[in-house]
């Protein structure tokens, strides 16, 4: 009978054992659940960007004058020297990561960049899910036509004139809204051509191309009209839940344009303060 109750008694300490390490594991289990290391976005991002000494940029390298390699094949371009400057106000460097616009806000969900300078416009959907540094550029639709077309002052002109354009763009969309004929070509170059040699009226295209395109060429036969169109602001793209990222980018730009830096910058690539 003792040996029985001894045997008894034994197998309840070990149950009570068990038990007790159970207990224990799962305190040490909540233990490291409280004391596990937060994701980037829970920390400071920003701080994360000047722990390492670099801010990865993501932007297409295929959209001149904003971004694109030169004929050295050195990245270059107004928003690739934008965010450089916006890095060296941070106290790091740029790295780029060139990817395709279609894929680019997915490298920024997947966490591959900080942020992206590449012409995003800031539009209310976008603003739901991402946030905006404040406006760094701004551009709008303009008509080009020759110097000497005194019959185009406004976009109401335009009716009835033959208009050249890349098929299914916005300008596209513009030009027929106000009633022109279009004449269906694959880039602004080609219809500049037309317009010089009187084989179109008129073109609709960014305002900023143009300034670009008049600035590399010397271009003085042709004039450029404004539109009724809203001038579409741009900004620095950044994941949400990074304020104090937000807050020194906007600094950045904001020092950039009092200090000079910007206006250096915007005249290089556009020849005026592309700004407003």
């Amino acid at each position: 009978m003792k040996k029985r109750m001894t045997i008894v008694l034994s197998f309840l300490t070990i149950i009570a054992m068990i038990i007790t390490a159970c207990g224990q594991s799962d305190e040490n289990n909540e233990s490291t659940e409280e004391n596990e290391i937060p994701s980037e976005e829970q920390t400071d991002l920003l701080a994360n960007i000047q722990e390492s000494g670099v801010l990865k940029v993501g932007t297409e390298g295929t959209y001149p004058p904003f971004t694109f390699h030169d004929d050295s094949g050195q990245l270059t371009g107004f928003d690739v020297e934008i965010a450089r400057e916006i890095a060296d106000r941070l106290g790091v460097e740029a790295e780029f990561l060139e990817t395709q616009w279609d894929g680019i806000m997915a490298g920024l969900d997947a966490k591959r960049f900080d942020i992206i300078a590449n012409q995003v416009g800031i539009r209310a959907d976008r603003q739901e899910k991402y946030d905006f540094s404040i406006p760094y550029i701004t551009s709008s639709a303009v008509i080009v036509t020759k110097a000497d077309n005194d019959a185009v002052n406004s976009v109401e002109d335009i009716k009835g004139l033959t208009s050249a354009q890349s098929l299914t763009s916005n300008y596209e969309s513009i030009a027929l809204e106000y009633g022109a004929v279009i004449e269906p070509v694959e880039g602004f170059t080609q219809a500049i051509s037309l317009i010089q040699s009187n084989r179109v009226d008129i073109t609709l295209n960014d305002r900023l191309t143009v300034l670009d395109y008049i600035n590399q060429k010397g271009e003085e036969n042709i004039k450029v009209i404004p539109t009724v169109e809203e001038k579409s602001p741009s900004g620095i793209l950044i994941r949400k839940g990074n304020e104090t990222l937000v807050e020194a980018i906007n600094k950045a730009i904001e020092e950039m344009m009092e200090d000079g830096t910007y206006l250096e910058i915007s005249m290089k690539w556009f020849g005026e303060d592309v700004s407003k």
